[in-house]
């Protein structure tokens, strides 16, 4: 048997410090061990971008991660969007936009939207955005609504 490994990351704002199984994946320690749901588990290849969180300011798929290798960092998953005042402009934006559908896919399309946003890039062009957004999947909405949406909150100004 594996020996549990000690991992001491922040989440959403909060620090976790853990015992962890050296090969458990991200995503299931996102999910199994802190609850947060929102990070979704789809092909577990690093394909369909369901499991996107954001890992210092990058977009990751926490299935190719293990849960060691968050150690020392901060991670930020759907959950921590919205607080206490409603949603963000960028979740305002989705929904105004009707950028969903059945929702599989939003929390990876948000937290790469997410990553987009932080590196204070502007003024996108909808192929421009459509290629920052390629590593999440719908099979629902044809990506207008979320090309829209981000066209829209990414806009100069």
């Amino acid at each position: 048997m594996d020996e549990r490994v000690p991992i001491a990351v922040t989440v959403n704002g909060v620090l976790h410090d853990a015992e962890v199984e050296p090969r458990m994946h991200a995503a299931d320690f996102l999910r199994g061990v802190l609850g947060l749901t929102g990070t979704h588990v789809g092909c577990e290849q690093g394909v369909c971008g369901m499991c996107t969180v954001v890992l210092d300011d990058r977009a990751v798929k926490s299935c190719l991660l293990l849960a060691p290798q968050l150690d020392g960092h901060r991670v930020d998953t759907v959950e921590g969007l919205a607080g206490d005042d409603g949603l963000t402009p960028l979740q305002e934006s989705f929904r105004d936009a009707h950028a969903l559908q059945c929702g599989f896919c939003t929390p990876g399309f948000l937290m790469t939207a997410t990553a987009l946003e932080r590196t204070g890039r502007r003024g996108l062009t909808r192929d421009e955005i459509r290629e920052e957004i390629a590593g999440v999947l719908c099979r629902c909405t044809g990506y207008e609504g979320i090309v829209t949406a981000l066209e829209r909150h990414l806009a100069d100004g």
